[in-house]
């Protein structure tokens, strides 16, 4: 037997090489596919450091940092509203947190289904020793039974891991209903529990599990079964998830700018709530809209779909544009209404909505592109050099839009907060990526990379204040004499 190798000449490589090091399978005579045990290497030799199956611990430092972000924000933002979610428009310290979160989800999803990349390479370069032995299997009946099996595996090979996104997203989905959906009433409460007719339905998690199923589905079925060995065949391969990127933008865009955003009531609520889940009765308010395409905190058609679609009732209860001139005397942090406040003031609105999550998904599909570079290249050089090029143009395409009109906010997901921070993120990452594994500077990073491997329950116990919570809830004879966090 010999090992199915083909090389194509006369090409360029992407970057610089030769596709993925992985190891290729045998074919036997009866159409059976063997893979090479690790003592079939070419001299036994270990993965160099540009291996592409090695962990990454860029991306563990990465999430780690960002985790960190969430905490002090969260943390400290009251304190120092310089670095907390800007009112409305703007960016701030905080609002780059959530961008890095997605990039970072869209990032290990290509590296995970990297398996299914190097599957379907081999099951090319396996197609391609058919051929070359064809004749050879046709003389025994073999080469139609082999081309159907192989079609056959890999159909069911994505039916499988489409099942397991799904699950995951679900999973994913409830937890942040149970964390965000106002169960929980934080560190300062010793309570708990929700009314369901007035349980939010969309929070931070829920719009990862959003982008993590539209990344993870585009990345089993929308990536061509091609070799990569050219900067084309790098575009061909995964064309289609920028078309769905580009539609989704796209969506976005025109229904931001097209929608008619009509006058609408809401029943405000009490100002007096102790819980974190507001009193209403405070009587139903009118805000005058009848406009198209704004941006401003009552008129936009973010919050009309999820009014319409979500109701009212179900949305975040204490927006961040309470911070704003027009309705805090403390703006930029929060405090008591001013004498001329707008009605919208006491509003609900959702940060985490279900169009601005359309265009957040859009950011796990910029983690997907990081990652389909490390998969193809195993230079650092190149690496660092290609994420370069790819965020640079994004910040710049960020700042362009803001001068042409199209505001930066976290809140709405504009497209133009989209560039700088997907753009931004690409930037950080390459710097710790050349620190991390290019210089193996990694000591000092211990801390936030642990902190990266284990993101979910450090942001579940920490962000979430579960933990705070609960030892809060140790107290001697009264609620009032507990341990403070």
């Amino acid at each position: 037997m010999h090992s199915a190798v083909v090389v194509e000449e006369g090409r360029n490589p992407l970057p610089q090489s030769s596709p993925p090091a992985i190891p290729y399978r045998e074919i036997s005579e009866d159409g059976e596919i063997i893979p090479l045990s690790s003592s079939n290497e070419q001299g036994g030799a270990k993965p160099s450091s540009t291996d592409p199956t090695q962990r990454l611990v860029s991306l563990d430092v990465f999430r780690g940092l960002t985790v960190a972000l969430m905490i002090l924000v969260d943390d400290a933002g009251g304190a120092f509203p310089s670095i907390n979610h800007s009112p409305w428009f703007g960016v701030t310290l905080a609002d780059f947190v959530m961008p890095f979160f997605l990039v970072s989800v869209g990032f290990s999803i290509g590296l995970v289904f990297k398996v299914c990349l190097q599957f379907s390479f081999l099951d090319t370069i396996w197609n391609l020793d058919i051929k070359l032995r064809g004749n050879k299997l046709k003389r025994k009946g073999k080469i139609r039974h082999c081309t159907t099996q192989n079609a056959n595996r890999k159909k069911s090979n994505k039916c499988i891991a489409t099942k397991k996104v799904i699950l995951r997203t679900m999973k994913l989905f409830l937890l942040g209903l149970v964390l965000q959906g106002g169960y929980f009433h934080g560190r300062n409460h010793l309570t708990y529990g929700v009314d369901v007719d007035r349980i939010r339905w969309l929070g931070v998690l829920q719009r990862i599990s959003i982008g993590y199923f539209l990344a993870a589905i585009s990345e089993i079925w929308l990536v061509i079964d091609i070799i990569v060995d050219s900067v084309v065949a790098f575009v061909n391969k995964y064309y289609m998830q920028w078309l769905v990127a580009i539609l989704l933008c796209s969506l976005y865009m025109g229904l931001l700018y097209g929608l008619y955003v009509p006058s609408w009531d809401f029943e405000a609520q009490s100002m007096n709530s102790t819980l974190s889940m507001p009193i209403y009765g405070s009587g139903s308010q009118i805000v005058n809209c009848g406009v198209r395409g704004s941006l401003e905190p009552p008129c936009n058609a973010v919050g009309m779909v999820d009014r319409i679609l979500l109701g009212e009732k179900h949305l975040y209860q204490h927006p961040v544009y309470r911070r704003t001139k027009e309705c805090s005397v403390n703006s930029p942090d929060y405090g008591p209404l001013p004498s001329n406040s707008p009605v919208w003031c006491l509003a609900p609105f959702d940060p985490e909505g279900i169009l601005s999550s359309l265009m957040a998904s859009v950011t796990c599909f910029v983690g997907l592109h990081y990652a389909h570079i490390v998969v193809h290249c195993k230079s650092h050089k190149r690496r660092i050099f290609l994420w370069s090029m790819f965020s640079l143009p994004l910040l710049v395409s960020g700042f362009v839009m803001k001068e042409l009109g199209i505001p930066f906010s976290k809140q709405l997901y504009t497209l133009s907060y989209m560039c700088i921070t997907s753009g931004a993120s690409g930037i950080l990452l390459s710097v710790i990526y050349y620190i991390v594994d290019v210089n193996h500077f990694r000591k000092p990073t211990i801390l936030l990379q642990w902190m990266g491997m284990n993101a979910l329950i450090v942001y579940v116990l920490a962000a979430c204040e579960l933990f705070p919570a609960a030892i809060q809830g140790f107290y001697w004879r009264s609620p009032e004499k507990n341990l403070k966090l």
